[in-house]
């Protein structure tokens, strides 16, 4: 049976009090639309029609190709929203899921399992409710004596009786798609000029057809956003919902309320997460390691048996057996190979360090070549842009760099050589050789194993 989406993401948040769309507003670092997105497609295995409106070319713009679009202008409501679709689809489907993209937090599973009770439902379409003594302003579930939903009352016309039902209509729907668009013409317009999706449970109890309705098994999971405390409650429950996958998945986080891992993030067994990191992004984080306490790891890949203490980590690879910081900085294609020590307070930026190579504290490396087991000594600096281009620093393998030293490039220094403290190196230095000085002279061939 064919299913396809809609998803309504056509309003303008007002409440949200701000000049981005509300669909647009970040969540654990995605945009809140693509939660329902990646949803929706779970469950039909079909990118869904988007109904936008405020802010359309934005909202395009964002979503891309994953999506197929249609335009509310003006917006009237969301009945007159979901029949905007109806060139789209009508005929093309056999049954359509109505969600909205402000609802993060539903799950493939209980939309699958709306979808299956509206297969085997005889009548027009099936309902998602939840049971909450906190509407937070959701329309009522009404229900004869014999159980069947008969209306839904929106919380500004329900009766003082009405407002003690706990039943809330959640806003997730699965349609006959023939008696949808049949339907939706008659949805009479509201006192506030209006065509509201609820009407269509009176169109089908005036039809005697039966409406069906799946009670939500988890109430969090029926969060709407419509302001930013709505949008701070739903992150910290999907943080929840991330964090005790992981920690089931053999993870430990030793202080999971203070623990930010987004939903692209990708963690080995028995490795331990230590208090206020945050992993973002695409990061991939190895076996055994131990990230934090203090750590924030972004599109970096680290290998296994890594430790990283109280250090910011941006597109960057660690290979195994890598230790960092604390009080480190590695931006983007920073490449670190098996084993290297990188100290406190350093920095790298688009460079490669050769296994084995420690890096001592107060240094920074940029756009620079470093073999394997190089001693970068304390407060070591590239000086790699001349104010107009970025130049190449090149160390080969073995290479002793005193302390203090200033290898202003492009500079190459060769396999074995030195530098005494302080030295300012703007020659190349040729291998095993010692060059001191400011300008740094090569004064010696060095003797093997001194």
């Amino acid at each position: 049976m064919k299913v396809t989406s809609i998803i309504l993401a056509a309003g303008k948040g007002t409440r949200m009090r701000s000049g981005l769309p509300k669909v647009l507003h970040p969540l654990l670092g995605k945009p809140m639309f693509e939660y329902a997105l990646e949803t929706a497609r779970q469950v039909t295995g079909l990118d869904p029609v988007m109904v936008i409106g405020h802010e359309a070319d934005a909202v395009r713009q964002a979503v891309g190709s994953h999506a197929r679009f249609v335009v509310q202008e003006p917006q009237l409501g969301t009945g007159h929203a979901v029949q905007q679709s109806e060139s789209l689809l009508s005929g093309q489907t056999e049954l359509v899921l109505v969600t909205s993209a402000d609802m993060p937090l539903l799950t493939p599973e209980t939309l699958n399992a709306l979808v299956e009770k509206q297969a085997h439902n005889s009548g027009p379409f099936s309902m998602l409710t939840v049971i909450r003594a906190d509407a937070r302003g959701f329309g009522r579930i009404i229900r004869d004596d014999h159980g069947q939903v008969v209306e839904i009352v929106e919380e500004a016309q329900a009766t003082p009786e009405q407002l003690q039902i706990h039943e809330l209509n959640v806003g997730a729907y699965c349609f006959d798609a023939q008696w949808l668009f049949e339907a939706l013409p008659r949805i009479p317009l509201s006192p506030k000029g209006e065509y509201y999706l609820t009407d269509l449970v009176a169109i089908a109890v005036a039809q005697e057809k039966p409406v069906q309705a799946l009670v939500a098994p988890d109430v969090a999971e029926t969060i709407g956003i419509n302001t930013r405390i709505h949008l701070a409650e739903a992150q910290a429950l999907l943080r929840q919902r991330i964090n005790r996958a992981w920690m089931l998945a053999g993870v430990t986080l030793e202080d999971p309320a203070s623990t930010y891992i987004e939903p692209g993030v990708r963690i080995g067994q028995d490795t331990l997460i230590l208090p206020n990191s945050h992993l973002q992004g695409n990061a991939v984080v190895g076996k055994n390691c131990t990230i934090g306490p203090n750590s924030v790891i972004q599109n970096t890949r680290i290998g296994d048996r890594c430790k990283i203490h109280a250090s910011v980590l941006e597109s960057a690879v660690l290979e195994d057996d890598v230790d960092v910081g604390p009080f480190a900085h590695l931006r983007k294609g920073a490449y670190l190979a098996a084993g290297v020590h990188m100290g406190n307070f350093g920095e790298i930026k688009n460079s490669y360090l050769g296994t084995g190579t420690k890096m001592g504290h107060f240094s920074y490396m940029g756009d620079a070549t470093i073999g394997p087991d190089v001693n970068i000594g304390a407060g070591t600096i590239t000086c790699n842009y001349d104010g107009r281009e970025k130049h190449p620093t090149e160390i080969g393998a073995g290479v002793f760099i005193g302390s203090d030293t200033m290898l202003v490039a492009p500079v190459k220094l060769g396999k074995g050589a030195r530098t005494g403290a302080g030295a300012v190196v703007t020659k190349d230095v040729a291998e095993d050789t010692l060059a001191v000085g400011v300008p740094a002279r090569s004064i010696r061939k060095l003797k093997k194993g001194e």
